[in-house]
């Protein structure tokens, strides 16, 4: 894999250097890897801002994926033959390999899952369903994706129990007194989003975590925007779950992780049943495997799991901390662009915040401002992120999203400033 360089260059032409100094991040380099990048939209070089949404797949992923169906295709876990053992051995390493990427205690805390979605619907139905009783109350934030409201709403209806919501500020910052006061007795559980998929904001989760494990507070973190940009350590922030998804972290669809505290796991009854979830099976019951199987039944995403091993190894090897410098010149840079723009209004302003700019412009509606942008070959997210309480919150229906990976550039921000530009003046 390419994507460390040794060439020094002004960071108008994609390259910087990290602190210490230490080589650059080589982003010319790095594009090569990424067969995509290269297209054409409507006649222009695609600019492709919508990493918050999926991101865009190294080469190496997608030979990985190829591979396997071209060589080692089978089922896994059941055959003695030579594929199944193949793909057996191949399967498995990536469930290592995604322990140490997380740094958990284990690989049987890795559950793999469809995505962050469904890791969040097994902790609701499994673990919510077996302890919430009514009355009882489920903590999350006014920030959340919609996939870690709606499954905690249907686990409320379904117990009796209450959901809350910890309110966020003008800047797009929880508010951390009320989060004290919501946090009481009666929590059983707190859901929290790591990074914010419509404001950008980080929240400070290590600490909202040792809150609510001083009171005996389990806590799920949905790290599907946080694991593709910044160094996560399950350990030390002392979490019970954490998701993520494999199509954001530079890997393919269809394949998601949810990472588990053990002592939690094996308490846990399953939520699905099927093949491969179980020790044995008569007419009259059941036994459970061990974990990770029992929460995984029927065929695994076997193909998308290899892709989602190499896309891990690929960010291995650009470095994390690397990518994390990276992408926040690239956000300092369009923040500072996009804000000085006549008529515009950015939307999440915390202090700490990574990879998302979100943005109205005045009498233009997001979606025609990326209605614009895309005849300028830009790619952005415009609507609400299926996050519509915040948008509720700052009393716009929608915002303009410019999201940023470490394979983007300086010039792509000059051609977003453009196209935000011309959506002004088409638009009067």
């Amino acid at each position: 894999m390419s994507g460390v360089g040794a060439t020094r260059a002004s960071p108008g032409r994609g390259v910087t250097r990290k602190a210490g100094g230490a080589p650059p991040l080589d982003v010319e380099r790095i594009r090569r890897d990424f067969p995509i990048l290269s297209s054409t939209v409507r006649g222009k070089p695609l600019v492709y801002l919508d990493n918050a949404a999926t991101s865009q797949k190294p080469r190496a992923v997608i030979d990985a994926i190829s591979r396997f169906y071209a060589a080692e295709n089978a089922n896994i876990h059941r055959g003695v033959h030579y594929l199944s053992e193949r793909a057996t051995v191949a399967y498995d390493a990536v469930r290592e390999q995604v322990a140490r990427f997380l740094n958990a205690g284990s690989s049987r805390e890795i559950i793999f899952t469809r995505g962050t979605t469904e890791a969040i619907n097994l902790v609701a139905q499994s673990y919510g369903r077996s302890v919430l009783r009514p009355g009882d109350e489920v903590l999350i934030t006014g920030m959340e994706h919609h996939s870690n409201i709606v499954p905690w709403q249907l686990l409320c209806e379904q117990t009796g129990a209450v959901l809350r919501a910890v309110p966020i500020t003008d800047a797009g910052e929880l508010d951390l007194d009320a989060f004290d006061r919501l946090l009481t007795g009666r929590t059983r559980l707190l859901a929290i989003v790591h990074l914010s998929n419509a404001l950008g904001t980080i929240n400070p989760v290590q600490q909202l975590v040792a809150r609510a494990r001083a009171r005996g507070v389990p806590v799920l973190v949905d790290g599907a925007q946080s694991a593709p940009h910044l160094a996560v350590d399950v350990q030390a922030l002392d979490c019970d779950f954490f998701a993520f998804s494999g199509h954001k972290l530079f890997g393919p669809t269809g394949i998601g992780v949810l990472y588990g505290r053990e002592s939690l796991l094996e308490r846990m009854p399953p939520w699905q049943g099927g093949g491969d979830m179980i020790a044995s099976v008569t007419l009259e019951g059941s036994t459970w495997a061990p974990l990770p199987a029992k929460f995984e039944a029927g065929t695994p995403a076997i193909a998308q799991a290899i892709g989602l091993g190499q896309a891990i190894s690929y960010l291995e090897a650009v470095g994390m901390d690397a990518i994390r410098i990276w992408e926040s010149q690239l956000l300092a840079h369009a923040t500072e662009r996009v804000r000085d723009l006549p008529g515009v209004r950015l939307i999440g302003t915390a202090r700490d915040k990574a990879s998302v700019l979100s943005f109205v412009v005045d009498g233009v509606h997001p979606h025609d401002v990326g209605t614009i942008l895309d005849d300028e070959g830009v790619a952005i997210r415009a609507g609400h992120h299926c996050a519509q309480p915040v948008m509720q919150r700052f009393g716009v229906p929608a915002t303009a999203r410019a999201s940023f990976a470490f394979y983007n550039s300086f010039e792509e921000i000059e051609a977003l400033v453009r196209g935000i530009e011309r959506a002004r003046q088409v638009f009067g």
